[in-house]
């Protein structure tokens, strides 16, 4: 059966404008983004098969595009329109930090850190670059790789924050493994504060970002 013929109130893009994006499954988000089906499947169907195919959504968002195409009612054109997807989110949530003080808002910073590095396929240690308000100026990703602190260079830390003029900045490593900080994190975060308080530069937060919440330190007292 078309989803045309099914009651408007079970219709995916019917049920969002009535009751909101969040009441939707992931397979009638990913419906309206499909649009269309397949012979013999509706939208709902080839979403519902595609997310069993992939294992999850977060799976599927982070296909790459051999990987992605591959799949049945799938192709560079619909990957180009999520990858679009995406980016335009991860703006909207930069955008948001920028009006606003990174310590007023510890969730939009989470989101806007989860949506930046939770699918990088590599061990990344970034900073979030802030105003004497503590409003984002710019994230940079310094250092890709293996990620300990002997691989981090407090220096370029340093001569990141000056060029950007950042009066404060959020530390952001995002390891391959779990979140929780080590011994050795606790002692890079020492040698950063450091040499960035040689500058004026305030260390506000260090954000561990795995796969569930990002860490922070600050909270934990850790800091």
């Amino acid at each position: 059966m078309s989803i045309r013929d099914w009651p408007a109130a079970e219709r995916p893009r019917e049920k969002l404008l009535a009751q909101g994006a969040g009441t939707l499954t992931d397979a009638e988000l990913l419906a309206i983004f499909l649009r269309t089906g397949v012979a013999g499947q509706s939208a709902v169907d080839l979403a519902r098969h595609l997310l069993g195919d992939f294992g999850s959504l977060r799976a599927l968002l982070q296909a790459d595009l051999p990987s992605f195409s591959q799949r049945l009612g799938l192709g560079p054109a619909k990957f180009a329109q999520l990858q679009a997807v995406l980016e335009m989110a991860r703006r909207h949530l930069a955008e948001q930090l920028r009006r606003d003080s990174a310590l007023e808002s510890p969730q939009a910073v989470r989101d806007y850190l989860k949506a930046l590095l939770r699918h990088e396929p590599h061990e990344v240690f970034g900073c979030l670059f802030l105003d004497a308000k503590h409003r984002v100026l710019a994230f940079e990703a310094l250092f890709h790789g293996s990620i300990d602190s002997a691989s981090v260079y407090p220096r370029q830390v340093v001569k990141r924050a000056l060029a950007h003029n950042a009066a404060a900045l959020i530390l952001t490593p995002h390891p391959s493994g779990v979140v929780e900080p080590s011994q050795a994190d606790r002692v890079l975060t020492r040698r950063l504060k450091e040499a960035l308080e040689l500058v004026d530069v305030r260390v506000l937060d260090h954000f561990i970002v795995g796969d569930g919440e990002p860490l922070s330190m600050a909270e934990y007292g850790w800091l």
